[in-house]
């Protein structure tokens, strides 16, 4: 009996599907929100998509391209986006509104937001700027940085996104990414203008990579294998052969040109905003972030009024948990 028993488990077994090897699973699915249209500030991104390292990971990612109008913050906060590009002040301001996001990567070690001079402006110091008036996104923090730091004052116009108004005046100042306007000035006649960058003034902002608190604390394997392939694409595609996320970025974004990519991709390279400026810069920096830089960001903002004291603490606003060991 016992051994007609054991047989007609053993044909039981036999008959069972054996269980899928873990790479036949199907890949998870990852969205994520970009801040602006596909440009090179997202070459990380798109290298790594268009090597298949998201899919070597077991992960299918879809990016999404923002704009003017990209809502990263709600988007990751309720879901709709695992994971979202954005700013480290912007991101402070919305945790201390109770948004349930984290900080969790860099995409600049500084971000290249700064204040665009024309060549033969007059303005050369941020001392210069008492009394000018800078075309700028409202409520700029970086303009509150440079009030309280070199005692001027400035007053701003409301940013269109078009350098038109810059263009037609050699004394405008306008707020603009290092990477990008500088470009698009010169295409559109202008002379390449001289650029005031946040990172000379002092103010160490991160372009960051956030995600939201519950996916965090549900999927940490599949956000660890997210920055491996995105930490690897950064750095072969500022190393090796750009050819690939540049393809990938056309695609996604038609007004890409070769000579706009290969522009970006250099100041990228020259101002060593992915890799960090600081003495322990390179390739071994990217995508990570500081608990001390952070700790001093969360001050300035503090002492801007910008940020209740006590409101955001640096354990509650970024992690390096799934940063590479």
């Amino acid at each position: 009996m016992k051994r007609h028993t054991a047989l007609a488990a053993l044909l039981v077994c036999l008959a069972a599907p054996a269980p899928l090897p873990a790479a036949d699973k199907a890949p998870f699915k990852l969205i994520v929100q970009l801040d602006w249209m596909a440009e090179p500030e997202h070459g990380g991104f798109y290298q790594a998509q268009a090597r298949g390292w998201f899919r070597d990971e077991g992960l299918d990612v879809t990016l999404i391209p923002g704009g003017p109008g990209a809502h990263v913050m709600p988007s990751v906060a309720t879901g709709k986006a695992h994971i979202g590009q954005a700013g480290d002040v912007e991101t402070l301001q919305k945790q201390a509104e109770g948004l349930p996001v984290v900080q969790f990567a860099a995409v600049f070690q500084d971000d290249p937001a700064g204040i665009l001079v024309h060549a033969d402006s007059s303005v050369r110091r941020f001392e210069d700027l008492d009394g000018k008036t800078v075309i700028a996104r409202p409520g700029w923090v970086f303009l509150d940085f440079l009030k309280k730091k070199y005692g001027v004052k400035v007053n701003t116009v409301a940013q269109n996104f078009s350098s038109v108004a810059f263009l037609g005046n050699k004394e405008a100042l306008q707020q603009g990414y290092f990477i990008a306007e500088p470009h698009h000035i010169v295409k559109a006649g202008g002379k390449m203008p001289r650029f005031l960058s946040s990172w000379d003034a002092g103010f160490r902002g991160y372009a960051v990579l956030v995600t939201n608190r519950r996916f965090a604390r549900e999927h940490p394997a599949e956000l660890r294998a997210f920055t491996r392939a995105y930490i690897r694409g950064w750095r072969d595609y500022l190393e090796g052969d750009p050819a690939p996320g540049h393809a990938a970025m056309k695609q996604a974004n038609a007004n890409n040109t070769e000579e706009f990519m290969a522009f970006s991709r250099q100041a990228i390279i020259d101002e060593k905003l992915v890799t960090g400026r600081d003495a322990d810069g390179g390739p071994a920096k990217i995508g990570r972030l500081d608990p001390a830089r952070f700790a001093t960001q969360i001050r300035v903002l503090e002492e801007l009024g910008l940020l209740a004291k006590g409101k955001v603490t640096v354990a509650g606003a970024m992690t390096t948990e799934f940063l590479p060991k």
